[in-house]
């Protein structure tokens, strides 16, 4: 059996992924942005502000930070999601105010996801930047089948690349942010690097955070199977 175990928030499932590896079965893990730098007490917040932070599985106890940044550094996490969920905290989130469980679960991250890493993990010495490359990259595009055309720089694959500042310094902010929702969850935090251009098959579509491409130029990326 394969298996990818999706959302990877705390001490407990990572031993028991662990665990299942050791017995020989093969499993991936991943771990999602929000669960590595916030924690329970932004749930907790008063006057319904902690409805922006209800997701699945739930925001951690803040010392289980220290587990999935180790799980990364020594690559027993394979990869960094977001389960972006761009959910407005107005007409949204706020249908739970009467009753928890109809509070739409998510935290939209998918734009901030590796400036996240980059800032919090190797900007404070958590994480390698070659070890923020495979699982925010290469081991997505091996997992599921879409490597070596993309995931990696060599010859025959997509010159899908990121130019990254890591001098750059910002803030997170809604102000700044590309998704469609009326909040940011990182509203103000300090922003360690970013990306300065992206190219997609060597034609450069963004640069120093603008759209400056092609539009309709994607691809549909057809998945080869990469297990037995």
């Amino acid at each position: 059996a394969h298996v990818y175990t999706v959302h990877t928030s705390c001490d407990l499932a990572m031993r028991e992924a662990l665990a299942a590896r050791h017995r020989g079965v093969n499993v991936w893990i991943e771990v999602v942005a929000p669960h590595l730098v916030l924690d329970a007490t932004y749930a907790e917040r008063p006057d319904f502000e902690g409805a922006k932070y209800v997701m699945s599985p739930p925001l951690r106890a803040k010392w289980n930070q220290d587990v999935l940044w180790n799980g990364l550094r020594s690559r027993a996490i394979s990869t960094v999601g977001t389960d972006h969920a761009p959910f407005n905290f107005r007409g949204q989130k706020e249908m739970g105010r009467d009753a928890f469980t109809t509070i739409p679960n998510g935290i939209p991250t998918i734009q901030e996801r590796v400036d996240l890493v980059h800032t919090y993990g190797v900007g404070e010495g958590r994480l390698g930047l070659m070890a923020m490359v495979d699982a925010c990259s290469t081991q997505a595009a091996r997992i599921f089948g879409m490597y070596p055309r993309k995931g990696t720089i060599q010859v025959g694959s997509d010159a899908d690349l990121v130019v990254y500042d890591p001098e750059y310094r910002g803030t997170f902010s809604h102000a700044t942010s590309f998704s469609k929702v009326d909040y940011n969850a990182y509203e103000g935090w300090e922003k360690k690097g970013r990306a300065s251009a992206v190219t997609v098959r060597g034609q450069v579509q963004v640069r120093d955070g603008k759209f400056v491409g092609t539009i309709g130029r994607g691809e549909f990326i057809a998945r080869e199977p990469t297990h037995p």
